[in-house]
């Protein structure tokens, strides 16, 4: 579909990529991978037109279409939601203008041998195919599907888009892409401002999405869901590997493995070698024999170990202060704004030492709370923190807090008191601050690097509470764990929103669901949460249906007379919705077995065991198959019920 060949791109004499080429295949669910800077984004905007590589070239089809989500935009104003997402059809509005003109000159012309009335016959059927696959007939339902899968509600479709937040509005934009249905998608971050409904949706979108995918994402469960692909970009080359992230990551490092012992190799034969030159340079017999290994020396390749970016943060939270056992205490707690109700009737308790994630759609209530913990807003009912609670809270835009006019270093010492002070300097080094970035000003650091430093404030006293809410935004998969880590090691408490499933997996185990003006309690972890949910929206789907037959029963109930056969129907209609609970209780079993499967795979220990274990392989095609069969089971089922 599309070529990429040769393509150097330079900056100030500086090679960001050297002769790459590869392709693009339809299909295909690429991942780009590689450390920042190393020309992820740049490569999106070459792909897409909107910059231009120094040398070689970008070959793709005519009709080929590219949809392109930046990480930033300039977003348009002054439409509603739906008037905003309905642009994207005006491809479709341009064809039904060209079907309209060919229709004409078909009445109108009597050449119908010719070629050119050939071509214009030919030119109506693809022209008709491509309505056909944009989904001109029933363009408003599929605006609707879109908007409501990205997390807005049917009320929110009339609002202005600058009533939303800049995330929101990134929401409309990526509706407008995938209605236009291109034949590649090019993402840049697209899980950024997305909650974890609307990333689970997303990712079932991509399954069905006829073209191919190629996105640059710091999300690990994600990239491992929707890629089969992964392009790492290093050292100016590319490393194509086909398979998902967390494979790539094994086999990454085997390759690492295998070049440095390659390395290895090489340096003791040119050692070898140089002995040998020295020892008979001076020997006027043996003189020639010299010059030939000097010049078996010059020809050799030497094997090149790939720089990868070793560097990290480093640092552990400092250890709490003593608090009381009961660290928070909520009761009856509700929040609105003037008549927009958020949630109501909170009620929990938070121990000393849990972890606790919030969780749920976007503007259902998760900061607004974290807001009335840190006493920032008015609330009702009472949200009271317990005995000796010292707290650190981490805001959702924390990094765009700082002062962008002080340097780094300023923005750590005057923050930091009493002995702190004197260690500023290794405690910027940790979070990869070091020589001449800390006189950086704050307004010049990348997105990544301020989310760092509003991270090492927090370093600077030993609270015994911590509130983070999406701490790792801008951060990549590296600095994720090892904050992942950091906050599993951390003995004090921490309550946190976080919409990065892999993030969360491991730290919390408890966790409270804001959904529809109310909070919910589960005692489980993120993965199990997210089993729970999606078993439910399968239950909806049936009572949806269930609804309907109910609403026309009621409507038929004074004409209609109970009979036998009546009974009948019930009692059979009764069993099929006990067959499709059944159903899908199976289809949940199954893809906790499957994904416990993908885990070993992906587990570079076990993987090696595994490879010829010929009884695992089977069993694991067996679950898949036997998966299949039991959803289309379900459909059946589901389509029986009136």
């Amino acid at each position: 579909m599309i070529s990429v060949n040769g393509v150097t791109v330079s900056f100030g004499g500086f090679n960001l990529f050297d002769n790459i080429s590869f392709l693009i295949n339809p299909k295909d669910r690429i991942g780009l991978a590689g450390k920042n800077g190393a020309g992820k984004s740049t490569l999106l905007k070459i792909l897409s037109g909107q910059q231009n590589p120094t040398k070689g070239e970008i070959s793709m089809p005519k009709s080929c279409t590219i949809g392109y989500l930046p990480q930033d935009m300039i977003h348009q104003h002054g439409r509603t939601v739906f008037e905003e997402t309905e642009t994207a059809y005006m491809e479709i509005q341009k064809l039904e203008l060209r079907i309209n003109e060919i229709n004409h000159l078909l009445e109108t012309r009597t050449d119908y041998e010719s070629d050119s009335y050939a071509k214009l016959i030919e030119e109506q059927t693809d022209v008709y195919t491509r309505l056909d696959m944009l989904g001109a007939g029933n363009r408003n339902e599929e605006i609707e599907k879109i908007l409501k899968g990205l997390g807005f509600d049917r009320k929110d479709f009339d609002r202005q888009t600058a009533e939303f937040s800049g995330g929101w509005r990134m929401r409309i934009e990526l509706a407008k892409l995938l209605l236009q249905k291109p034949d590649i998608l090019l993402l840049d971050e697209p899980t950024n401002h997305l909650d974890i409904e609307a990333i689970m949706w997303l990712e079932e979108f991509m399954e069905t999405f006829p073209g191919a995918v190629m996105l640059i994402s710091h999300d690990k469960t994600f990239l491992d869901s929707v890629t089969n692909r992964t392009i790492e970009i290093s050292n100016q080359k590319i490393y194509d590997y086909k398979t998902n992230y967390s494979r790539y990551l094994v086999l990454r490092a085997e390759r690492k493995e295998q070049q440095e012992n390659a390395a290895k190799n090489q340096q003791k034969i040119i050692n070898q070698t140089e002995v040998l030159i020295d020892k008979y340079r001076a020997k006027a017999s043996k003189a020639a024999f010299a010059q030939s290994l000097i010049k078996k020396l010059d020809r050799m390749e030497i094997v090149e170990v790939d720089d990868a970016d070793n560097m990290s943060m480093n640092f552990r939270f400092p250890a709490p202060a003593h608090s009381g056992k009961i660290v928070l205490t909520v009761e009856n707690a509700g929040k609105h704004y003037g008549p927009k109700h958020i949630f109501s009737g909170a009620e929990f308790i938070i121990t000393k030492g849990e972890k606790i994630g919030l969780v749920g759609r976007n503007g259902e209530g998760k900061s607004t709370m974290m807001k009335m913990i840190a006493k920032r807003v008015d609330h009702d009912g009472t949200v009271q923190l317990g005995h000796s609670v010292m707290m650190g809270y981490f805001e959702q835009d924390q990094e765009e807090k700082l002062d962008p006019k002080k340097t780094v270093f300023e923005t750590i010492d005057e923050a930091a008191v009493g002995e702190v002070r004197k260690q500023v300097r290794g405690l910027l080094g940790s979070f990869l601050f070091r020589g001449e970035d800390i006189d950086k000003k704050v307004q010049v650091l990348s997105g990544g690097e301020r989310g760092r430093l509003a991270l090492c404030k927090l370093l600077l006293e030993p609270y015994n509470l911590l509130l983070m809410d999406e701490p790792t935004n801008h951060l990549d998969i590296r600095s994720k764990d090892i904050l992942k880590r950091a906050l599993i090691d951390y003995e004090g408490t921490v309550i946190m929103v976080s919409h990065d499933r892999d993030f969360m997996k491991g730290i919390c185990d408890r966790l409270f669901e804001f959904r529809e003006g109310k909070v919910k309690e589960y005692l489980c972890d993120i993965e199990e949460f997210m089993q729970i949910r999606k078993v439910e929206r399968l239950n909806q789907l049936d009572l949806d249906k269930t609804g309907r037959v109910q609403e026309v029963k009621e409507e038929k109930k004074p004409v209609v007379v109970s009979n036998e056969v009546d009974k009948t129907k019930e009692a059979e209609q009764k069993q099929i919705r006990s067959q499709i609970k059944k159903s899908e209780e199976t289809i949940a079993a199954l893809e906790v077995k499957i994904k416990d499967c993908d885990a070993k795979l992906s587990d570079a220990s076990q993987y090696d065991k595994l490879v010829n274990d010929k009884a695992f392989f089977e069993n694991y095609n067996q679950l898949k198959s036997n998966l299949e069969k039991e959803m289309e089971k379900w459909e059946e089922l589901s389509g029986k019920l009136i």
